[in-house]
């Protein structure tokens, strides 16, 4: 008899984890726009009607920055793998003593997956040069951000 009683407790105490509904498991919240690597901060200074912080997402192309799907296509042209896009100008490169203007700005951010902390200026040659294969993203001097 005692063991018929411990053996009817036992299954008096498991019926309930043996009948309970099962765990569902929390919906997985949605993404939030633009949760991806491809993003930066561009900050333009002293080039007239372009100045101004711009936020840019890619992939797709949104943000605050007036020109953000011609400035994406750009830089997805420019983007080669194991490349710094936006490596500055060599200290050993010959430049012309050109000067393009006071114009200055900085990218913060992502890029292709690797940080981006780049600045720019129109200082010599090398670096109009330089600026202006980042034109959307920066902006042409004199330009108007909505061109």
């Amino acid at each position: 008899m005692p063991l018929r009683r411990l053996t009817l407790a036992a299954v008096a105490a498991l019926a309930p984890a043996l009948f309970a509904a099962p765990a569902v498991a929390a919906p997985m919240p949605l993404p939030l726009p633009y949760e991806h690597g491809d993003h930066l901060t561009v900050t333009v200074t002293d080039s007239g009607s372009f100045d101004g912080t711009y936020e840019l997402y890619c992939h797709p192309a949104g943000g605050t920055h007036p020109r953000a799907k011609k400035a994406c296509a750009q830089l997805d042209g420019q983007t080669r793998w194991g490349k710094d896009t936006f490596a500055p100008v060599s200290p050993d490169a010959m430049c012309t003593m050109i000067y393009g203007g006071d114009q200055k700005a900085r990218v913060t951010g992502t890029w292709a997956g690797r940080p981006v902390d780049a600045r720019f200026n129109r200082t010599n040659g090398c670096e109009i040069a330089r600026w202006n294969k980042f034109s959307e993203l920066l902006g042409d001097p004199g330009s108007t951000p909505k061109d």
